[in-house]
């Protein structure tokens, strides 16, 4: 364990990056990106992925739990009802306490409803969950959420899975400064520089799915991303430089011949 950890819940992670399981090929292309990855939590679709069902391939056949943390997610749900007996089916199943909280808004954008989310997670944290809850880019309604007892808050970089990168680095920033709670980018996430500027913003993660399944070698970027949120997190804590309006000679100018 290295002494910069990001520390979600009873979990301390040594990597900031926590890759989804969506989208890709097959299980073992699933396996193979996050080995590469170097996560050490993914996000699981409790609706759309088979972790249990042993009569048809299982994820965990491919992905140890032992040895990996699943986050159970409400991908796909559009009311609080849908999301909280999803999140409470996972617990029933497979004794998931921290979770992953999506109640979308709309089909098209897959925007959040935050009215719905906030009335969930409060619902959610009174019954026992750990919740980190997928928001939108409003400073306003992540604070409300870290009121009523978000473990983590992860605002929209852009729409999920469009790969837009970050939209609104200002909002971002200002969601950070006001958490005491760790703030993970997720949704949007589309090349490796993206995956830097978050963590160049101060964000303590990113969650990304949609640009490593989906690019043309999943393997490759799974590594760029493993690399990119490394390097955007040490280039925020080395402190960049102050912003000059003029240039500055980088020689002295004692000396010249």
């Amino acid at each position: 364990m290295n002494k910069d950890y990001l520390k979600i819940g009873k979990y301390k992670l040594n990597s900031r990056l926590i890759v989804g399981t969506g989208k890709y090929k097959s299980f073992k292309e699933t396996a193979d990106a996050i080995k590469a990855s170097g996560a050490e939590m993914v996000t699981v679709a409790v609706r759309r992925v088979n972790i249990l069902d042993k009569k048809k391939p299982v994820l965990m056949d491919f992905l140890d739990p032992k040895k990996i943390i699943y986050l159970p997610n409400t991908a796909g749900c559009f009311t609080s009802e849908d999301a909280l007996r999803t999140l409470r089916l996972a617990r029933e199943m497979g004794g998931w306490k921290l979770v992953k909280l999506e109640v979308l808004g709309d089909k098209k954008t897959l925007y959040p409803d935050m009215i719905e989310t906030v009335k969930s997670t409060n619902v959610l944290v009174k019954e026992g969950f750990e919740v980190m809850v997928y928001c939108s880019d409003d400073p306003i309604m992540a604070k409300k959420l870290e009121d009523v007892g978000a473990t983590a808050i992860m605002p929209l970089a852009s729409p999920i899975g469009s790969g837009r990168g970050i939209r609104n680095k200002l909002n971002i920033s200002i969601i950070k400064n006001n958490s005491k709670v760790p703030v993970i980018v997720d949704a949007g996430i589309g090349i490796a520089s993206d995956a830097s500027i978050a963590m160049e913003l101060g964000c303590d993660g990113v969650l990304i799915n949609t640009a490593i399944a989906k690019a043309k070698n999943p393997i490759l970027m799974a590594k760029s991303m493993k690399h990119a949120v490394l390097a955007g997190r040490q280039s925020y804590l080395a402190g960049r430089m102050a912003l000059q309006k003029y240039g500055s000679a980088s020689s002295p100018k004692k000396g010249l011949i």
